[in-house]
């Protein structure tokens, strides 16, 4: 990660709190709108930074695993000085699932291409974990679909992610199933019910009062799909070594924004029960367009302690009610965002509290739901298995075809956990 870059970016923040801090309650309306002007400049600037610095860090991330495969062919292809120099010719070096599958998007699909060592792999490497299925524009293995390997996979989870914090098990509370069966959830809020006291030699109550009351929600499995990607049979041989990244990222971000607004925002009638449907009440904001320092307090306290407490607790909401609130201090002139200090590898916090950017919540406007807060804990997202994906050759030839599904549900077991903050209605 560039070291210049980290502090340029540093320094635009201390830049746009000093544009701030020189308004003043005697600041003529012009001066006051040019420094605003030029604090949203600087935090536009702040936000290019940032990106570039994440480009980077993915770069990275990515010339790594290139060197590690490389370094891992350079081994594999080495000749073993016991087995004599006729061996690479004779039996062959060993081929894996990943290489072979590289070999067959090469060769648009045609098995009769490969060696029977890759076509081995092929049939034989495939993880438990993904899907096997013939493609439906023919039988046979000319016109089969052959899924991707596990790296694959991993990089389209990774990718789906970052496009969307409601799918990563660091925020909710995952359940990864084999089967998509519903899976009913027992559901108890027991804060309201009293402790009587005893008196010494009374009788204690038996009315039925006190009794623990059950509900349960169901958590069923919804699939989605990236519909066919299609890509041309050269940029398959041109791109070989980028292949993974590139239909990683892909997929990923296609899967991620669904998924991701499902869990969000779903009404739970043939969708998950997304956790701004599905969460209660918190505050409603005086202004339609606006909310305050006293009103994210007050959102913040309609929460009971014991979920606050939580590891999982912290602030949701969409980059523009971020860019809204940056410019919001509490009573002593101090900032609610804070940016952390990435050198040391502590993140920003939301009024000392973590956050997250979900860019499926509405955006500050008349009666909009634009903030949540609360033990993100107890939001179950059910995932039914992993990414599948097949590749299809004949179909859409000489091009190859991708297509991509996931099955999950979504629902929040106690809605007392997460509250939302909703704008006035005019």
């Amino acid at each position: 990660m560039s070291k210049e870059l980290i502090e340029k970016r540093e320094k635009l923040v201390v830049d746009a709190r000093a544009a701030l801090e020189e308004i003043k309650k005697n600041t003529d309306e012009a001066r006051a709108a040019e420094l605003e002007r030029r604090h949203d400049a600087i935090m536009a600037e702040y936000d290019k930074v940032d990106a570039q610095l994440a480009r980077e860090m993915r770069m990275a991330d990515a010339e790594k695993r290139l060197e590690e495969r490389a370094a891992e062919e350079r081994r594999r292809q080495r000749p073993n000085p016991g087995d004599g120099e006729a061996r690479g010719q004779d039996q062959g070096e060993a081929v894996d699932y990943r290489s072979a599958f590289h070999r067959y998007v090469q060769v648009a699909g045609d098995m009769s291409a490969l060696s029977a060592e890759e076509r081995a792999a092929l049939q034989a490497g495939v993880a438990p974990r993904e899907a096997r299925m013939q493609t439906t524009s023919g039988g046979g293995g000319a016109a089969g679909g052959y899924t991707v390997p596990t790296e694959l996979s991993n990089q389209i989870i990774k990718s789906m992610k970052a496009w969307g914090p409601m799918y990563d098990e660091d925020i909710c509370t995952v359940m990864t199933t084999s089967g998509g069966n519903p899976i009913d959830l027992p559901t108890i809020d027991d804060t309201g019910v009293p402790v009587a006291k005893h008196t010494e030699g009374g009788a204690v109550t038996d009315d039925g009062g006190s009794d623990a009351t059950f509900g349960k929600k169901t958590l069923n499995a919804f699939t989605y799909d990236t519909e066919w990607v299609k890509f041309s049979w050269e940029l398959a041989q041109d791109s070989i070594f980028n292949f993974e990244n590139l239909l990683g990222d892909l997929l990923g971000q296609r899967l991620g924004r669904r998924a991701n607004t499902e869990l969000t925002i779903g009404d739970g009638s043939d969708d998950p029960n997304g956790i701004v449907t599905a969460s209660s009440l918190g505050k409603t904001a005086a202004a339609a367009a606006a909310i305050t320092w006293d009103e994210i307090i007050d959102l913040e306290h309609s929460v009971d302690p014991a979920y606050r407490s939580s590891p999982k607790a912290r602030y949701m909401f969409n980059d523009a009610t971020l860019a809204a609130c940056r410019k919001l201090k509490d009573g002593q002139g101090n900032y609610l965002w804070q940016m952390g200090d990435v050198q040391k590898g502590v993140p920003g916090s939301f009024n000392g509290r973590p956050y997250s950017i979900n860019q499926a919540m509405d955006s500050l406007g008349a009666a909009k739901k634009v903030m949540l807060f609360g033990d993100f804990s107890k939001y179950f997202v059910r995932k039914v298995g992993g990414t599948v994906l097949f590749v299809a050759r004949e179909r859409f030839a000489p091009d190859i075809g991708l297509l991509g599904l996931i099955r999950l549900d979504g629902e929040l077991g106690d809605t007392a956990a997460v509250k939302h903050l909703i704008t006035a209605a005019s």
